[in-house]
C-alpha cells in the first residue's frame, strides 16, 4: 500500500478498527508526535505492530504540539507521511484532541503501546501516561511498554534543525554547561512548598473580535464586522492563577466592583488553590477592558476602559489592609500587581513595605501613564519591570538598562531587578553587582498581552527561593514566550508547559 493511502481521518480510522475487531484481528496503537522519525521510532513500530495483527498511529495535530519553541518543526501531513512510510505501520490518522485519552475512547483498541522514554506509568512528570493508564484501564485495553534504545526527536532537532540565531544557541549552549533540567525540577519543586499572598487590580480582559469591512459610504468612519467575543480574567487574577499551578497555596486579595461586579465569573475562572478575598468598590464597576481585536491578525484596534480608578473608602480600605495584613504574615512570599487603578491605595503600599518578601511590579498604562511607577514603593525585595517602565520611572530614554536597574536598586533597597525587553529578552540585575542577559525564545507571537505577567510571577518565585540570576530570568524568559502564544490571559502557565519548553531548550 503507498504510504499516502495509509493516512484516513479519524471518523474512518474508527470504522477500519471496528471492521478489523469484528474480523477477530488485534488492534495495536500508537501515538504521539513523531517530529523528526528516527531509529528509535522505527524499533518502537516494529515492535508494537508484532504484539497484534493490525497497527494504526495517530498523531498530535500542530496545534496541541507542546515541545516548546519552534515546535513542531515538521507539519502534521508532513509528520503522517514520514510515519506512513514504515512498512510496520498500517493506518494513520492525525488526532482531533491534545490528548489520547480521548483518541483511546474513540477507537477503543486492543493494545495501546509507549515507547522505551517511558521506563515507567509512574515517570512521565507530565501525567499524561498516567491518565492515559486510567482510560486503559477503565476500557480494558491492555497497556504495554516497549524497551529499547532511546534517542531524543527534540535534542537532534536542537543539533541539525534549530531555528534560534547563533547568539541564541551560543547562550543555551552556556546555560547547558551549568544547569541540568534536573535542577530546573529541583526548582520547580520547592516553588511547590510556597504559600503565596498577591495583592492587586482585577480587571477583566473583554475581547471584541472584528474583520473591517471598510470606509463607510456616508461618513469618514471606518466599518468592522463583528466576529466574536471572549472575556478573560486579567491583572492581578491572572497573576494569581499563574502563580497557583506552581505554588502550593495562593490567597489573592483584590477589589471589584459593586455594580457589575462579575464575581461570579471570576470565581470560576480561578484555579482550585487560589483563596480570593474581595474588597467591593461603591458605586463602581468591576475593571473591564475593552480591546477591538482583528481577528486574523491580532492587531488592536481599539480601547475602552471600564474603571473608576478612585479606589476604596478610607474603611472599606482600612478592613482591606488588615485582613491582608494579617495573611500576609504567614506567607512566604507577597506579589503586589500593581496597575496603578487604585485596589493597592498609598496607604496599602506602606504596609506591604513591611512584609518579609515583597515581589513588586507597577505597570505603565494608557489609565495611569506618567502617574504610576515604581518610586511609589519605599521598599521591595524583588522588582519586574518591562524597558518602558523602569525608562519611565528613570525619565531617561537613552542610558543602558544596567544603569536604570541600579538606579532602581538603590532607591527601593531591593535585592534583584528584572527589566523585561520584549523580544531583547531580560536583563536581571542584583543588589551585590551580579547582572546577567538572557535572550529572548520566542518563535512566534499570538498576543502580548499577559507575557509580563506570566514573566513576573513564575521570576518572582524564583527569587524568594534565592536561585541565581541568570536562572530566574530564564524560567521567566521561558513563561514569557509561552505566554506570547496564548490569546490573552486564555490559560495560565503551568508547571507541566513550562517544563517541557525547557526540556525543549536544553535536551
Amino acid at each position: 500500500m503507498l504510504a499516502t493511502n495509509k493516512i484516513v481521518p479519524m471518523p474512518k480510522l474508527v470504522d477500519l478498527i471496528a471492521e478489523y475487531k469484528r474480523q477477530g484481528k488485534r488492534v495495536v496503537h500508537c501515538h504521539g508526535v513523531f517530529d523528526l522519525l528516527h531509529i528509535g521510532h522505527i524499533r518502537y513500530f516494529r515492535q508494537a505492530a508484532a504484539m497484534g495483527d493490525v497497527l494504526v498511529v495517530t498523531l498530535t495535530p500542530d496545534e496541541f504540539v507542546d515541545k516548546g519553541p519552534h515546535r513542531p518543526a515538521f507539519t502534521q501531513a508532513l509528520r503522517a507521511e514520514a510515519v506512513a512510510s514504515q512498512d510496520a505501520v498500517d493506518h494513520v490518522a492525525v488526532n482531533l484532541w491534545p490528548t489520547a485519552e480521548e483518541t483511546l475512547r474513540a477507537l477503543l483498541p486492543d493494545v495501546y503501546v509507549k515507547g522505551s522514554d517511558f521506563k515507567s506509568v509512574d515517570a512521565d512528570p507530565t501525567g499524561k501516561l498516567q491518565r492515559e493508564a486510567e482510560v486503559c484501564k477503565e476500557l480494558g485495553i491492555e497497556l504495554r511498554l516497549t524497551q529499547d534504545i532511546v534517542f531524543s526527536s527534540t535534542n537532534l532537532i536542537n543539533r541539525f534543525l534549530s531555528s534560534f540565531d547563533e547568539d541564541v544557541q551560543e547562550y543555551l549552549d552556556v546555560f547547558r554547561s551549568r544547569y541540568s533540567i534536573r535542577d530546573i525540577e529541583w526548582v520547580l519543586e520547592q516553588m511547590s512548598k510556597l504559600t503565596v499572598t498577591v495583592v492587586g487590580d482585577a480587571i477583566l480582559d473583554d475581547y471584541q473580535f472584528c474583520s473591517p469591512l471598510g470606509a463607510s459610504s456616508k461618513e469618514p468612519v471606518l466599518v468592522f464586522k463583528h466576529e466574536g467575543e471572549d472575556l478573560f480574567a486579567g491583572g492581578a487574577l491572572a497573576v494569581a492563577n499563574h502563580l497557583a499551578n506552581f505554588a502550593g497555596t495562593v490567597h489573592l486579595f483584590t477589589v471589584l466592583g459593586e455594580e457589575d461586579s462579575h464575581e461570579d465569573f471570576i470565581r470560576r475562572n480561578l484555579r482550585g488553590n487560589v483563596t480570593p478575598h474581595f474588597a467591593f468598590q461603591k458605586k463602581a464597576p468591576t475593571i473591564r477592558k475593552r480591546r477591538y481585536v482583528e481577528g486574523y491578525s491580532m492587531a488592536k484596534l481599539l480601547e475602552i476602559y471600564h474603571m473608576d480608578d478612585s479606589g476604596l473608602d478610607d474603611e472599606r480600605d482600612g478592613a482591606f489592609r488588615e485582613a491582608m495584613k494579617a495573611q500576609a504574615e504567614g506567607s512566604d512570599l507577597v506579589v503586589a500587581a500593581d496597575f496603578g487603578h487604585g485596589a493597592i491605595s498609598p496607604a496599602c503600599r506602606n504596609m506591604l513595605a513591611e512584609t518579609p518578601f515583597l515581589a513588586v511590579n507597577t505597570q505603565a498604562n494608557a489609565g495611569n501613564r506618567g502617574f504610576h511607577t515604581i518610586a511609589c514603593y519605599d521598599r521591595c525585595d524583588f522588582i519586574s519591570l518591562a524597558e518602558p517602565e523602569i525608562r519611565l520611572d528613570a525619565r531617561d530614554t537613552s542610558s543602558g538598562v544596567n544603569i536604570l536597574a541600579e538606579g532602581v536598586l538603590n532607591k527601593s533597597r531591593a535585592s534583584m531587578v528584572a527589566v523585561t525587553r520584549g523580544k531583547k529578552g531580560s536583563f536581571v540585575l542584583t543588589s551585590d553587582g551580579v547582572g546577567v542577559l538572557v535572550p529572548a525564545f520566542v518563535d512566534k507571537i499570538v498576543d502580548r498581552i499577559g507575557s509580563g505577567d506570566a514573566f513576573f510571577s513564575v521570576a518572582s518565585l524564583a527569587a524568594k527561593l534565592g536561585v541565581q540570576p541568570d536562572l530566574v530570568a530564564f524560567l521567566g524568559n521561558v513563561a514569557g514566550s509561552i505566554a506570547v502564544g496564548i490569546v490573552g490571559n486564555k490559560k495560565s502557565i503551568d508547571r507541566a508547559t513550562l517544563l517541557k519548553h525547557v526540556t525543549s531548550l536544553l535536551k
